[in-house]
């Protein structure tokens, strides 16, 4: 990307792997705007899990010196006349590891991944969108593309699995949710879950059944992956469609071949970092009347930081944040 001559901006950046106290706070060249580019005035960008590990160098596609980060919202300051001013929203999985990132106060984007942020959401709410909703809308919408009347059960509330329970919930399916613990009334997932399964109930494979009155679920939306993978499949109907997004505590799983091929399941594996910011563009285009008319509500937000207390922020999602934590900037 060229810069401006004299123009300068401030960001998270890195040049090697490691925790959070990597990151540096610097002042770089400001990007520029060309016939496919726009440049965007960053005013909130929040902080991912993934954003964590691609800076601890888990993520192999990762090219250095980088700034991270993938959600942002913010305002278009270079670009087509009739975008100048516009608020917008954006989220991508090359952006932040083969591309510049959010954690910053300025972002060069494609023109083709524009588009108008909801009215309802401030720039901290839009920017908290991204990841989550996308992962979600990936595996009920577009892999399982659950139907009005089926079940999700979805395995783990956290942002991904809060995110799919208000999908389905919308496209009027019954959801069921399996976790610790039954979300917060202020949690998103609170309105959309009809019945939810935690230890206390004792096997969820039996407490799904009896819920379902002995068929098991249409969908299975497993947050966790791993352990909760053998689980997952048996809590499928016949003819049920898996979503697996996570490896959480274990990569390699095995199960029954003949039942899997005898209940005619279905296994589908959701991967956002092959979306880049066009593509993820299409999904929030899809998800922001769901933002307009209320049934979608925004990740509870845990704390925002400015742009340059970014090592604490990222500190702070590091040692397990449960809300969204956001950078602010401009």
């Amino acid at each position: 990307m060229a810069t401006k001559r004299g123009l300068l901006m401030r960001a998270l950046v890195f040049d090697h792997f490691g925790p959070p106290d990597v990151l540096s706070f610097d002042t770089i060249p400001d990007p520029v705007s060309d016939l496919r580019t726009a440049v965007v005035a960053v005013k909130a960008a929040s902080i991912n899990p993934s954003d964590v590990k691609n800076v601890a160098g888990r993520m192999k596609q990762t090219t250095l010196p980088r700034i991270p980060g993938r959600d942002y919202s913010g305002v278009v300051v270079e670009g087509p006349p009739d975008w100048i001013g516009v608020e917008v929203w954006g989220s991508g999985g090359d952006v932040g590891f083969t591309r510049d990132g959010t954690h910053a106060e300025k972002i060069a984007v494609p023109v083709a991944s524009l588009r108008r942020k909801p009215a309802k959401l401030s720039h901290p709410e839009a920017a908290s969108i991204g990841v989550n909703f996308i992962t979600a809308w990936c595996g009920v919408a577009e892999a399982a593309q659950i139907e009005a009347g089926e079940t999700l059960v979805v395995i783990g509330l956290g942002g991904v699995g809060g995110a799919a329970a208000q999908i389905a919930k919308r496209r009027g399916a019954r959801v069921i949710g399996i976790d610790r613990y039954a979300p917060q009334p202020d949690a998103p997932a609170f309105a959309a879950v009809d019945s939810m399964v935690t230890p206390e109930q004792g096997d969820s494979v039996v407490r799904v059944r009896e819920l379902t009155d002995g068929s098991g679920a249409a969908v299975v939306f497993d947050t966790v992956g791993g352990s909760m993978f053998e689980t997952a499949l048996h809590l499928l109907a016949i003819g049920g469609r898996l979503i697996e997004i996570s490896a959480t505590d274990r990569r390699v799983v095995s199960f029954d071949l003949a039942d899997f091929y005898h209940n005619q399941s279905r296994l589908f594996g959701v991967d956002t970092l092959k979306r880049d910011l066009t593509a993820s563009a299409a999904i929030l285009e899809q998800l922001s009347a769901g933002f307009e008319d209320g049934s979608f509500r925004p990740p509870v937000i845990e704390a925002t930081f400015p742009l340059d207390q970014g090592k604490a922020a990222y500190q702070r999602v590091a040692d397990g944040a449960r809300g969204r934590i956001v950078l602010t900037a401009g």
